[in-house]
């Protein structure tokens, strides 16, 4: 599949932004007193993937050159990419297929009733796009205006960078939005014909002075499960384990679940006869 031209210039600047976090001193090369470059320079980066300067050069100019997987696995190793990075480089390089553009995403009544069936645990599901697709009113409360929005689906990436509300209830803002970004970033790359993915990029450069920062660093995510600290209406903050699950027909639809972490859990120990069995 032919890269477009965005993707391209997307490619060029994603190289160049871990080309630069790379010192000499990591991948064994002399220091030189004199560096205006920060990190390695193009010729070294080509001299440490075995490819030539030229040739990486029209590579992170974007030109209409089309780089091997076999090159793309070299530069990934000398740019010390995680498996994430690693996959957002071949994305951009034109090695996956990109997914057709949809404006809407399929919900079953059976999916948008899983919420709504673990109140009082916060709960939501979101779409590739973040959109909030359902919830339940624990998530309502311990996200407010997050479900409010009446001109376009609610959003939550939207709601972190741009809802005032969010600074306050993400008690680490900062580094809870910085991940999220990232996030969006792995998923964008997976969809670059989807005009959803760049409406709501160009809505985060619109609104927030921080998303204008963050963006051009080209910092990659998955998303998976973790710990996190609320602020709550009521008892103010609490510290949330969350985890997430796909769905097995929509793998980037994702069932988000709240579970206070100081609360004790009950579960059926194993090899015990679970309640009303026969």
């Amino acid at each position: 599949m032919p890269k477009q031209p965005d993707q391209r210039r997307e490619l060029g600047a994603f190289l160049r932004s871990r080309r630069e976090r790379i010192t000499p001193d990591e991948v064994g090369l002399p220091h030189t007193a004199r560096r205006r470059t920060p990190g390695l320079r193009r010729e070294e980066l080509a001299l440490l993937a075995g490819i030539s300067a030229t040739w990486y050069t029209y590579l992170e100019q974007g030109r209409e050159i089309r780089a091997s997987e076999q090159v793309l696995d070299s530069l990934a190793s000398v740019l010390r990419l995680d498996r994430y990075e690693r996959d957002h480089l071949r994305r951009l390089a034109g090695h996956a297929p990109a997914a057709e553009a949809q404006e809407t995403e399929p919900l079953t009544a059976e999916a948008a009733a899983v919420p709504l069936l673990l109140q009082p645990h916060p709960a939501y599901l979101i779409g590739g796009t973040y959109d909030v697709l359902s919830h339940n009113e624990a998530a309502d409360q311990l996200f407010p205006n997050l479900t409010t929005a009446t001109d376009r689906p609610p959003n939550l990436v939207r709601w972190v960078f741009l809802e005032p509300a969010a600074r306050d209830v993400l008690v680490d803002w900062e580094p809870e939005a910085r991940g999220l970004l990232a996030r969006l970033r792995a998923l964008a790359g997976r969809h670059p014909a989807d005009p959803r993915y760049a409406r709501l990029i160009d809505d985060l450069h619109e609104g927030s002075p921080e998303a204008r920062t963050w963006w051009p660093q080209h910092e990659v995510q998955a998303r998976h499960s973790g710990r996190k600290r609320l602020r709550h209406p009521q008892r103010g903050p609490v510290d949330y384990a969350y985890t997430a699950f796909h769905l097995a027909e929509h793998p980037e639809q994702t069932l988000v679940i709240y579970l206070d972490s100081t609360a004790p859990l009950t579960a059926p120990v194993p090899g015990s006869a679970s309640v009303g069995g026969g």
